[in-house]
């Protein structure tokens, strides 16, 4: 076997024991929990009001709210959440593209809560984008989304938090080229959902805790 002379062996052990005391150093690294910056608990409870959406997709604007109401549940406690559909008792007779405040304030006179989620969604149509080249084609098909989100006092009807993300998601793709074709679709609803998820996280961000490194 061959031996490491004493010098070389000296200074592996050196920079074993500095890599050693590296690792150390960042296990013991402490983190501090930092509160979300719109906290729910000082409310007590709070309503929220199944979002609309330009499209009139109950499918979407459903499921976009519930997962919104399951982030608050998940990442806030010490309050009540009252989940309200559009054709709530309370909201009867108000049209359909009712403004928050009003919204706010109707619950705010029959539920006894002291502020009232409201969202929009806006979706778009699916919107191809393409691009000719001398011996091919490249077709995308896509959409993209925006969620908005406020926190609206049933007392005075103003906004104390607000919140929106913007996404798009690719539903599809045809190429055409010397090598033959190309075809990519994707399940229309795994996509839409995907679309969800991400403005959901995005939108809930003030929310949820976040760590921080001391």
């Amino acid at each position: 076997m061959r031996s490491i002379p004493a010098r070389r062996a000296a200074g592996l052990q050196q920079a074993l024991a500095v890599c050693g005391a590296l690792a150390l150093s960042a296990c013991a690294a402490k983190y501090s929990q930092v509160p979300p910056r719109l906290d729910l608990a000082p409310y007590g409870r709070v309503a929220l009001v199944t979002f609309s959406s330009e499209r009139q997709d109950p499918k979407l604007t459903e499921s976009a709210t519930q997962r919104f109401a399951e982030a608050l549940l998940a990442n806030q406690s010490g309050f009540e959440l009252l989940e309200v559909r559009a054709a709530d008792s309370a909201l009867r007779g108000l049209p359909p593209d009712v403004d928050g405040a009003t919204l706010a304030r109707a619950l705010g006179r029959s539920r006894d809560v002291p502020a009232v989620f409201v969202g929009r969604l806006t979706m778009s149509e699916v919107k191809p984008q393409g691009r000719l080249g001398v011996a091919s084609v490249d077709m995308r098909a896509g959409v993209t989304a925006q969620l908005t989100v406020q926190l609206v006092s049933t007392k005075t009807g103003g906004t104390m938090w607000r919140s929106s993300a913007n996404t798009s998601e690719e539903l599809g793709h045809v190429g055409l080229g010397t090598g033959g074709a190309a075809v990519a679709m994707r399940d229309p609803d795994e996509a839409y959902g995907q679309v969800v998820r991400s403005l959901v996280a995005d939108v809930t961000r003030d929310l949820r805790p976040t760590w921080v490194k001391q």
